[in-house]
């Protein structure tokens, strides 16, 4: 069996060595870089610089172990996939600590296994929350031809320390659901193929029992809630070169969960299942598992929306039409931060459509958002909960008379959309990727559900059951 760790002992572990100046997905290489530099102080690493990316910040490996089992693992080769990242400084202030009950697993990975951790390969892709590089490249898709420095150092770091296991961390797209259900996938595993034929060696069916376990552990935390990246051959991927060069690779990607939109649950379900991978490859006990556990584990689907409403009636007088709608947000960053957008995904017969927020509408129909009659005179005004008030008498959008220059594109999390010069755009009806700002109501015009920017609203709550919003004043 080996030495193990129950859910309480994860935990209490990552709990306590959670890292505090990571707390958003929209870090930058500064933050990153700081870090570093704390954990060069605590002397229990190697941390080299081991090159620059094409506008010269620094790429940065971290060493750890002696032993004879070679680990390698890279995060944020897409700038804009940081779970990993931030799951990796975790585990760094876990080998750190001591005397808490956990020195068995430090001395058990330091004397079995020597670690190499790339935490921030795409540091120009990061600054600007952009998946490929400052030279609009995808690095994933580099292993081949080398063409990138970011991409040619990272072969060449597993050319020179050829590593047996590999990590390959990454974050998806949170629209993928487990199939048949309406479970986001939370994570989505794979062993990439080294072949065309996706042919099964030693070194995959090592990645594939790795991730039994990894699948083990995360049915506790999120039951229903995994499943399998595409397998097809990559030629140009990182993770099927690995693969090729001998190294048992495992492919994590963090997908969605409800409630999570900065990925910090996610965060914690990486470092947990990192750290057991490696308690497992330095025990060897990752070779008890059945490799047809793997195969098992379903391929992502993608159905999945921010919101689905079924049943809806719309249309006009002349010719009434009721039918389900998908919605789905996009993000625009601004200034290291980010503000949202709905749209209309789909219209249709779309029962194999689910939402995170699923509204049944029999019976309801759709009902066009107002602009409030009177602007207000300045921002101080305009509390959450007076907002609230104007979202529920109907008012989708309230202009704002004077806006001070700092706050002219400002975002904001008010439960109605605010403008100043540029008129707020109700939705006038219900078009495929048109917008998304209206109410559902009955037929008396009572309103049920604000719509508001991609966003569901259940008009019989407080305001303080909202939730996140992230919108700006237009």
């Amino acid at each position: 069996m080996g030495m193990q760790v129950d859910s309480s002992q994860w935990n209490s572990m990552h709990a306590s060595y959670k890292e505090s100046a990571l707390f958003h997905r929209r870090f930058k290489h500064k933050d990153v870089d700081s870090l570093i530099q704390v954990h060069r102080n605590s002397g229990l690493f190697n941390i080299s610089q081991i090159g620059k990316s094409v506008e010269g910040r620094a790429i940065y490996e971290i060493a750890y172990g002696k032993g004879d089992k070679k680990v390698m693992l890279w995060s944020q080769m897409h700038g804009d996939e940081p779970t990993a990242t931030m799951a990796l400084f975790d585990i760094f202030n876990f080998l750190e600590g001591k005397g808490d009950g956990f020195d068995s697993i430090r001395n058990l990975l330091q004397e079995n296994l020597s670690i190499r951790f790339i935490p921030m390969l795409n540091p120009d892709g990061a600054e600007r929350f952009l998946r490929r590089n400052a030279q609009s490249i995808d690095l994933n898709r580099d292993a081949r031809a080398n063409q990138t420095v970011e991409g040619a150092l990272l072969k060449s770091r597993a050319k020179e320390f050829n590593p047996r296991y590999g990590f390959n961390l990454h974050d998806q797209n949170i629209y993928y659901n487990v199939p048949d259900t309406k479970n986001p996938v939370t994570i989505s595993l794979l062993a990439p193929a080294y072949n065309t034929e996706r042919d099964v060696n030693e070194v995959r069916e090592g990645a594939m029992q790795i991730i039994v376990g990894m699948n083990k552990i995360l049915q506790q935390y999120v039951p229903d809630a995994v499943a399998k990246y595409d397998d097809t051959y990559t030629p140009r991927g990182f993770g099927d070169n690995f693969q090729s060069w001998g190294a048992s690779t495992v492919l994590i990607e963090s997908g969605g969960l409800k409630g999570d939109p900065e990925k910090q649950q996610i965060r914690k379900l990486n470092f947990i299942i990192i750290l057991n991978a490696l308690m497992e490859i330095a025990q060897g006990t990752y070779e008890n598992y059945d490799a047809k556990g793997y195969e098992e584990i379903p391929f992502n689907a993608s159905q999945m929306h921010d919101i689905v409403i079924r049943g809806l009636s719309f249309g006009n007088d002349s010719i009434p039409l009721k039918s389900d709608i998908a919605i789905r947000r996009g993000e625009t960053t601004v200034a290291g931060d980010y503000f949202v957008r709905g749209r209309v995904e789909d219209i249709g017969d779309l029962p194999e459509s689910y939402g995170y927020d699923e509204v049944e509408a029999d019976g309801l129909r759709f009902i066009a958002g107002k602009i409030a009659p009177q602007a207000i005179p300045d921002l101080s005004i305009l509390t959450p909960e007076v907002a609230y008030d104007l979202l529920k008498k109907g008012y989708m959008g309230v202009q704002v008379a004077k806006l001070l220059p700092a706050e002219e594109g400002m975002l904001h999390s008010l439960p109605i959309q605010v403008f100043s010069k540029t008129a707020f755009a109700a939705t006038p009806f219900i078009d495929l990727g048109g917008t998304t700002n209206f109410y559902i109501g009955d037929s008396t015009g009572n309103l049920k559900y604000a719509i508001l920017n991609g966003y569901l609203i259940d008009l019989s709550k407080s305001v303080k059951d909202i939730g996140l919003l992230k919108n700006r004043i237009q």
